[in-house]
């Protein structure tokens, strides 16, 4: 059990941006529907937390949650690797983010859905092995997918190269749970790269899950 709900956390973070690429900064507020008998809602939201700050510069992006379990997480395009730091773990556990246990089956894209922070969104409907994932985005906040070419993991690549910009909201819905994240604020901005390096002294091993 704690394996399986490890590597949904992963997966959620991961899961959890005009020919000129988004830079700046995106705040979402994340709330949890557990479909698991043995966890509960509150359990979610506890190892998750209510609130995600991601920024992107590039092909590189950071993640950082409030929760009790997940704490950062860090794409280094270089790499080509998704590292995350859990409380649980001293060492930033890494992906190989040319995997991809899942498998998009059929996608649907539906224009003008909502308005979001007063941008106007098409909702973008991946069907998958693990089940329906919904994307809500805006042109205007724009990613060009090629950067991410070579980043499977969590069906990103599947995502932005139909996308092409960074979801404004996003619902994930599983067997074992459903996640709703929807954008509180946007802040585009020119980032330090250093924030999207490992902290010092961070050791790293490859994730076993």
């Amino acid at each position: 059990m704690k394996k399986t709900l490890i590597t949904l956390c992963l997966s959620l973070c991961c899961v959890m941006a005009f020919a000129q690429s988004f830079e700046g900064t995106i705040v979402y507020k994340n709330s949890y529907k557990s479909k698991m008998p043995t966890v509960t809602d509150q359990q979610f939201t506890d190892m998750m937390g209510t609130t995600q700050t991601w920024s992107i510069s590039g092909a590189a992006y950071r993640a950082e949650l409030n929760g009790q379990l997940v704490q950062w997480q860090v794409y280094v395009p270089a790499d080509n690797k998704l590292y995350t730091k859990m409380a649980n773990s001293a060492d930033a556990l890494w992906n190989d983010a040319a995997e991809n246990k899942d498998e998009v089956l059929s996608s649907e894209l539906h224009k003008d859905v909502i308005e979001i922070l007063g941008y106007k969104c098409d909702e973008l409907v991946l069907n998958c092995k693990s089940g329906v994932q919904k994307y809500y985005f805006s042109k205007k906040l724009g990613i060009d997918a090629r950067l991410f070419s070579n980043h499977k993991f969590g069906n990103w690549y599947a995502m932005l190269s139909e996308a092409g910009a960074v979801p404004l909201k996003t619902i994930v819905d599983s067997p074992q749970f459903t996640i709703e994240s929807i954008a509180t604020e946007i802040k585009p901005a020119k980032l330090d790269k250093a924030l999207f390096v490992l902290p010092a002294g961070t050791t790293t091993s490859k994730n076993p899950y």
